[in-house]
This record gives C-alpha cells, sequence and structure tokens, in this order.
C-alpha cells in the first residue's frame, strides 16, 4: 500500500474573528482531502498576535515561528487589535514579522468575482472579472518599519527600500504566474505598476522589470502609474491581468481591488517565498463584530484553496490542487443562487450559515471543479 502524504499546517488564529473563521476553514479542508484522497493534514495551532503579546509581552513567540518554518505551509486568520500596540505606537502585526523571517517576497491578491453575488460595478464586463494583484511584500515602503525616525518632534522619515535581488525574483514570479494564466485562457500580460516619472528607487525598480521582461519575450509587457492604475481599476479592471508593484502601492491597490468583488471579507491571499509561504484573508481582526457570529468566513476558504493548491506544486502533491479547486468550486455554488449574502455585504447570513453553505456544496457539488490561476 503506497504511502499517502501527511502534510503539516500550521495554524494561527491571531485575534478577533481569527477564532471565528478558523475552525469552520479546517473542518472544510478536512473534508476536502478526505473527498479527494491521495494526502492527510495535520493542523497545528500556533500562539501569536496582539492578544499573545498582551500576555506574553511578544507578538510572536521563537517557538511559533520556529514550528512554523517546519510546516509545509502556514494558514493565518487575522492578527492585531487597534487598542494594543507596541511602545512607539504602531499596531502589533506578526503577519509582517513572518513575511520579512521567510522572504516572503511575492504577495498575491487574486480578484475574482463569485458568481451570484451583486455586482460592484453595472457594466457587463464587470461581471466575469478576474486579475491578480502581486505585491513585493518585504522591501519598499514597508522596509522602514520600526526604522523611522522622529527629529526634535519637527520632522519624521521612513525611507524606501528596492532591492536588484528581490526585484528579479518578484518579476520572475509575475511572468511565470502570467504564463500559467495564459495557458488557462486569460491574456497573460503582465503590468508594472510604479511611480518611475517622480522617484530614482521606481526608475530602478522599472529598470529591473524591463530586464527581467526581456527575459520573458513570450509574455506581454506594459508599465503603469499607480494613480493611473487607481482610476483604470475602478473604470475598466476587465482589461487588467498581472500587476505587480511595490508593497504600500501594492497594500492600498488590493483594498481597492477588494472593494471590486464585494469587500475584504470575500479577497483572499498568499504571501509566497521561495521556500515558505503564508495563506490568510485581506481582512483584518475585525474587533468590532468579534463573538457576534457576523464574520464571513469566505476569504478564509479561498486562501485555504490556494494554499492547497500551492501544496500541489511545492510539495508534488496533486490531488492537493483537486481539493483547492474543489473548495473555490464549493463556494461559487454556494453563492450561486444569490441567497447567501454575508453581513458584511449587506445581507444576514452569518459565519455558521455561510460555512455551512460551503460544506453542503463541497459534500454535493453540481459542476465539475477545474483549477484556478
Amino acid at each position: 500500500m503506497t504511502n499517502v502524504p501527511k502534510l503539516e499546517i500550521a495554524v494561527f488564529e491571531g485575534d478577533g474573528i481569527g477564532t471565528e473563521i478558523t475552525a469552520p476553514c479546517l473542518d472544510l479542508l478536512t473534508a476536502a482531502a478526505e473527498q479527494v484522497g491521495g494526502f492527510t493534514l495535520a493542523f497545528t495551532p500556533l500562539p501569536a498576535g496582539a492578544g499573545t503579546y498582551r500576555m506574553e509581552g511578544i507578538a510572536l513567540p521563537q517557538e511559533s515561528l520556529t514550528a512554523a518554518a517546519e510546516a509545509d505551509a502556514i494558514l493565518l486568520a487575522a492578527m492585531g487589535l487597534p487598542d494594543i500596540r507596541y511602545p512607539d505606537g504602531t499596531e502589533v502585526a506578526p503577519q509582517l514579522e513572518l513575511r520579512f523571517a521567510f522572504g516572503l517576497y511575492a504577495g498575491v491578491r487574486p480578484v475574482r468575482r463569485i458568481p451570484g453575488l451583486a455586482p460592484v460595478l453595472t457594466d457587463p464586463r464587470a461581471s466575469d472579472l478576474d486579475f491578480v494583484l502581486i505585491r513585493e511584500s518585504t522591501e519598499g515602503l514597508f522596509a522602514s518599519r520600526g526604522k523611522g525616525v522622529i527629529e526634535d518632534d519637527r520632522e519624521a522619515r521612513d525611507t524606501q527600500v528596492i532591492t536588484r535581488p528581490v526585484c528579479e525574483r518578484l518579476f520572475d514570479f509575475a511572468f511565470a504566474l502570467a504564463a500559467k494564466r495564459r495557458a488557462a485562457g486569460h491574456p497573460g500580460r503582465v503590468t508594472c505598476v510604479d511611480k518611475a516619472n517622480v522617484f530614482k528607487s521606481f526608475a530602478f525598480f522599472r529598470q529591473v522589470f524591463d530586464e527581467r521582461a526581456a527575459l520573458h519575450r513570450d509574455i506581454p509587457a506594459d508599465h503603469a502609474y499607480v494613480d493611473a492604475t487607481a482610476l483604470n481599476m475602478v473604470r475598466r479592471p476587465w482589461d487588467l491581468d498581472v500587476l505587480v508593484t511595490e508593497n504600500m502601492f501594492g497594500d492600498i491597490l488590493s483594498d481597492l481591488a477588494a472593494g471590486l468583488i464585494g469587500g475584504m471579507g470575500m479577497a483572499p491571499s498568499a504571501d509566497i517565498g521561495d521556500e515558505h509561504a503564508v495563506f490568510q484573508p485581506c481582512h483584518g481582526s475585525a474587533p468590532d463584530i468579534a463573538g457576534q457570529g457576523k464574520a464571513n468566513p469566505t476569504a478564509m476558504f479561498l486562501s485555504a484553496a490556494m494554499m492547497l493548491e500551492w501544496l500541489a506544486e511545492t510539495r508534488d502533491v496533486p490531488p492537493c490542487a483537486e481539493a483547492g479547486a474543489a473548495i473555490r468550486a464549493a463556494v461559487d455554488q454556494a453563492y450561486a443562487g444569490a441567497t447567501l449574502i454575508p453581513a458584511d455585504l449587506g445581507g444576514s447570513s452569518g459565519t455558521a450559515e455561510v460555512s455551512k453553505a460551503v460544506m453542503d456544496a463541497l459534500c454535493h457539488p453540481q459542476v465539475p471543479v477545474t483549477a484556478a490561476l
């Protein structure tokens, strides 16, 4: 009998609604693995976040970091609470520490409209909205986190950092993703989003992009300034395919992009490096609704699907891709009837109702599933 691969998943529930959306997500992952077969999942809960900082004086214990490094993948719900901060006034955010510790340079933010949800944009071309924003996640303006200076209560400075090695890996990642999307029927075009007309750092960012584009001549490449991109993301988002940008720009644009598909509760994400990856919903800990059963777990479910598809490729376990596609298809099926409307989208469907609908759809699929890129 062939040994079935057992994949170790480090799980950070974190703060606020994190605990509420983690449990149904792990149930969904377990059900998908059992349904598809060919692998099993083992979950290890790890402490980190604002609550951990309040109790222990450290937001990301070394034991949690070590265990995460040894896992096959990291699943993170939400971290941070606005009333718990470091002495310098910044918010506790161990998810950023994970990015820096593991070199997770590619922040992948898929933007895909789920059928059945009321469209945000009325133009019929937005009905099949599907593009990807890739945010560099370790440098840019975020490189100044914890290093900024304030002089004499008169002047404050944070410095942006752009390096060639990280840019080259980032852009190669973007072109590889575009190639996969082209094979799946998407345009397969990469757009470098910058402010190269003003800042030397962004002129360098674009220079490295052009150098890497020359090595991927089969993939169309172009440029756009970030302000024009923000405008076009609202006016003509159906023209977009793969966007790649700096950390802070990506932080802002990814929230705008989430608004095009209903909000942060529908927006999954991944932070990927050469050896490790963290998968988490784009939203925060939402302490204002914590404990009320209102949290929308959809983005968490879709992030878990991304995790399975990444595991299929990096751990050479093909059934994981099938399980990830099954979760994504279950989400689509659950929303297809236009009756499931989470509270954050103006409806009354809470965490339990959304979770049950997706689980039911996973167990009783109505259409064949296919992997998404």
